[in-house]
Order: structure tokens, then C-alpha cells, then sequence
């Protein structure tokens, strides 16, 4: 049923050679992955940078999702690293405060124009680490290119209004300053992008930085803040501000704690995200949240199937379920559920899955081991509560952590499973019979990050659009629910966290504001 290319198929097979002790068995050192050099990344690696690399924490290695073989090694910091790393970040601060916003513009673009440079070869890292297809790897470095050009203009333009005073002769103005440091902590899924929405925008507005990134795809962390740096240094302001932390739970929960760190951007589940908020609203500090997300697309009987099968694939399989946007849930009006079943099965039949690199390939494996088995007993799950697997719901048997993209029906809207959120291809499809019913229940589940509508009815799209209509923060018309544009505020409501990062007006989270 699973289409699997031979070459790719191939590729992960092992492969003869010297005896292991005559060469390294880490990718980094084999003729195939040559091109992880030009990322500057070796067997051994720093996982701190504050102007300087370093790093006396444990020592971690970093595997490639596909076939569960070893990339590198990354050192990550300790509690004396983090220590100190803040403390060079606040010092940089006050070198980067005095630089007018639009020359702070002018880095963030060199920085964009740096990735230009190492796009492909970081995309294909971000393939390697996390297991996304290639281009899915390099679509995630350009958004981070295209915030750093959105981030030029944006430096132009940030500030307040000038208002009327009811004294006489008097003004107000709305002033807004930097914060001060940004922490931020970015997930494994979109290792590249998330930062680069925080940080791009963080810096235009006046602040430092302080990274720690998924320990998972630490390399990531590392390449990325390679080739920060050297425009940094380039520049000649202090490469501190953009700090790397590299590290596991104590250098996170550190962050959170830290007074030192004016604002805390979390991307990550909602579980953990919550300790989060509770940990930086104890000391009254400014949290940034992007959590997790229950995502629903909903098909009434009026709707282009030629755009919802597509869209619903697209959704609910790109990233191999792995996006915080992922469509989780699908709502079929009665009339057309067993037409779109089918439609929709079939199209998963035909689903390229395989080494992410082959440009062929739609479909790459989950990112851990773990992640296999919360696949699995969501499966299971499923089963248990009355629901029937049409498509899918196994782990394919080749190297790596592939499992099947997976179709499950005759689940109730309200199945305990429905309501959990599995960062995996999982698609429940469910009936409904009208309008008010399948808004609510778009809307009772905790999260609240997309959604997506699927009508040609004018007056039922303003409705979705509207105050009964969908409690998301991303709400879609005829298009999937992931494939957020930087240009808009991306964030979610309810246990998504809140947050809003990237376009519109986000720039203003990360300053203050005086009257």
C-alpha cells in the first residue's frame, strides 16, 4: 500500500567496510555526509557560544531519524556555562541597545543573506537531525530568511504614536524600548525557523539573545549559530548577542527562573509549557507561549473535494504529523463522509515514503523511538474507544522510526483520544450533521492554535470568521491548516499559550512601552 523508492531504500541498507574500530561510526566522518564540514560542524562540538565557544555540560550525541545512526557529538552547557553566557549576553546588550534600529536592520539582513548562502546544506541538516523531507528542511531556512528581510523594513518603522495632550502645549508620545534578553527555547520540530522568528524581530527592537534549542537537534543549534556569528564578528559588535546554551531541562528550567532574562519565548508542549508560565510568572516576568494544537478541518457538503483531499493530505501527513499546526481532526458532513473516506484513503495509498533526502519522497520518519511508541498506543487507544483503522496504524519495517500515515474512523467527536493531541500522522475523521454543532465542536477541545473551513457558502465563511465561528488563533478558508505566512501573528489561544510571534504587530512583545 506504501510506496518506498528503491534508491532510498538502498541507501539505508549497511553498507561493507573497514571494522569499526579502523573508522568512526558517526555520519559527520563518512564521504556521504562530507557536506556537513561546510556547516563547520565535527565529530566533537561546542554546544555554547558567547562570543567565544565552549561548553562543560554533559556530552550529548545526535541521531539521524532514518536510520537511527549516530550524526556527531555536541557538548552542552553547564549551570558555570549558563552563568556566564548571561552574563556576556547583558553586557552585549548594551552595545547592541546603541545602535540605531535601522543599522541593527542591516545585520538581521546580512544575517539572511548568510543562510542564502548555506540554505541547502543547512536544509539538508535539518533533514538529517529531525528527519523532515529535504524540502520541507530547506523551506524552514527560508522563513527564517524571509523574517530577516521582514525584519529590515519592520526596523524602520517600530515605535508609537504621537497623541493629543488635554493640557496645553503638552504631547504624549507612546515610547517603546527593548526588553533587554530574550530567552529562547525552540523545539525539535522546526529547529531553524521558530528561532529565526524570535530572534530576527528580538534584535531590530534592541534586545540580545539567548538560545537553547532541542537537545535532540543540537547540531542544528550549532550551524545556525555559526554562521550568526560570523556576521556578528563581521560587523564588529559582540558575538554575545546571540547566545547559544545548548542543554537539557536544568539549563531550561535556569531560563525560566532567570530574572536576568527579560522575556522567555517557549515553543514546545503544552504540558511543559505550562511549568513554564507558572515558573516565569513567580517572579512577575513576560512569557512568549506556543504550545500545542488540536486542529481541525471541517468539509460541509458544499464544498471542492479537489481542494479538500489534497489540502487534508497535505495537512495531516506533511512533517509526518509533526507540526504543532498538523490536522489532527476532520469533520465530514454526513452526506459526503464515505465519498471523502475513500478519496482521501486512496491518496494516502500513493504517500512516497523514504529516505528524506530523495527528492522523490513525501514522507520521512518520526522524529525519536519514543515517538514510535506514542504512535502506537495512540493506535491502540483508538481501538479501545470504538474507532476502526482504515489506513495505516503500523510500523513499517525498514531502518529508522517510520510508521504509516494513519486514518481512524467512527471515533465520537468527544473520544478521550480525540481530544489528546499525538505528535504523529493520526487523522480522525468524524461526522456532523449542521453548522452549530461542528463549530462547538472544532472549539471544545483545550488547544486553539489553526483551523481550517471548507465551504462555498459566503454568509457560513463569515460566520467561521466571526465570534461563534472558530476560537483559534490561525482560522483558514479552503486551505489546510498548516502553511502559516510570516507576515501574519502565528499563535494559538487557550492551552496553545497565547503567544504571537513573527508578523503583524509581534514586534511588540519583545519591548516595553512608556507614556
Amino acid at each position: 500500500m506504501l510506496g518506498l523508492c528503491r534508491s532510498a531504500a538502498a541507501a539505508l541498507l549497511p553498507r561493507a567496510g573497514p571494522p569499526v574500530a579502523a573508522m568512526s561510526t558517526l555520519l559527520v566522518s563518512q564521504p556521504r555526509y562530507s557536506w556537513l564540514r561546510e556547516l563547520g560542524l565535527e565529530e566533537e562540538n561546542p554546544g555554547v557560544y558567547n562570543g567565544r565557544w565552549g561548553g562543560r555540560g554533559q556530552v550529548v550525541t545526535t541521531y539521524c531519524p532514518a536510520n537511527n545512526e549516530p550524526i556527531a557529538r555536541v557538548q552542552q552547557a553547564s549551570l558555570e556555562d549558563y552563568e556566564e553566557t548571561v552574563k556576556k549576553a547583558k553586557e552585549a546588550w548594551k552595545v547592541w541597545v546603541d545602535i540605531p534600529a535601522p543599522k541593527r536592520g542591516e545585520i538581521v539582513r546580512q544575517i539572511g543573506d548568510a543562510l542564502r548562502q548555506k540554505i541547502k546544506a543547512l536544509g539538508s541538516l535539518v533533514s538529517l537531525e529531525m528527519g523532515k523531507i529535504f524540502v520541507e528542511g530547506v523551506g524552514e531556512v527560508q522563513e527564517y530568511i524571509d523574517v530577516c528581510d521582514y525584519a529590515v523594513g519592520l526596523s524602520r518603522m517600530i515605535g508609537g504614536p504621537v497623541l493629543p495632550s488635554e493640557r496645553p502645549g503638552h504631547v504624549l508620545i507612546e515610547q517603546w524600548n527593548p526588553l533587554g534578553l530574550v530567552g529562547i527555547i525552540t523545539a525539535f520540530n522546526f529547529p531553524v525557523a521558530v528561532y529565526g522568528w524570535n530572534s530576527a524581530i528580538a534584535m531590530i527592537c534592541g534586545n540580545a539573545c539567548l538560545w537553547k534549542g532541542a537537545p535532540t537537534t543540537s547540531l542544528v543549534s550549532v550551524a545556525v549559530t555559526k554562521i550568526v556569528a560570523e556576521v556578528l564578528e563581521d560587523n564588529k559588535v559582540p558575538g554575545a548577542i546571540c547566545s547559544l546554551v545548548c542543554g537539557g531541562a536544568d539549563i531550561g528550567t535556569a531560563m525560566a527562573r532567570d530574572e536576568r532574562i527579560d522575556l522567555l519565548s517557549f515553543t514546545g508542549s503544552t504540558k511543559v509549557g505550562k511549568e513554564v508560565a507558572l515558573t516565569v510568572q513567580e517572579r512577575f516576568g513576560r512569557s512568549l507561549l506556543e504550545l500545542g494544537g488540536n486542529n481541525a478541518i471541517i468539509v460541509f457538503e458544499d464544498a471542492d473535494l479537489n481542494l479538500v483531499v489534497p489540502s487534508t493530505l497535505f495537512a495531516a501527513v506533511g512533517t509526518a504529523g509533526q507540526r504543532c499546526t498538523t490536522a489532527r481532526r476532520l469533520f465530514l458532513h454526513e452526506s459526503i463522509h464515505d465519498e471523502v473516506v475513500t478519496k482521501l484513503a486512496k491518496a494516502y495509498a500513493q504517500v512516497r515514503i523514504g529516505d528524506p533526502w530523495d527528492s522523490d519522497i513525501l514522507y520521512g520518519p518520526l522524529h525519536t523511538k519514543e515517538a514510535v511508541k506514542m504512535f502506537l498506543d495512540a493506535v491502540e487507544q483508538a481501538k479501545q474507544q470504538g474507532g476502526s483503522v482504515i489506513c495505516g496504524g503500523k510500523v513499517i519495517n525498514r531502518p529508522g522510526n517510520y510508521v504509516e500515515p494513519t486514518i481512524v474512523i467512527g471515533l465520537p467527536h468527544n473520544a478521550p483520544i480525540v481530544h489528546t493531541e499525538t505528535f504523529a500522522p493520526i487523522l480522525y475523521v468524524l461526522k456532523f450533521k449542521e453548522e452549530k454543532e461542528v463549530f462547538a465542536w472544532n472549539n471544545e477541545v483545550k488547544q486553539g492554535l489553526s483551523s481550517s473551513v471548507f465551504t462555498t457558502d459566503l454568509g457560513r465563511i463569515f460566520r467561521w470568521l466571526g465570534p461563534k465561528g472558530s476560537d483559534c488563533g490561525i482560522v483558514n478558508v479552503n486551505i489546510p491548516t498548516s502553511g502559516a505566512e510570516i507576515g501574519g501573528a502565528f499563535g494559538g489561544e487557550k492551552h496553545t499559550g497565547g503567544g504571537r510571534e513573527s508578523g503583524s504587530d509581534s514586534w511588540k512583545l519583545y519591548m516595553r512601552r512608556s507614556t
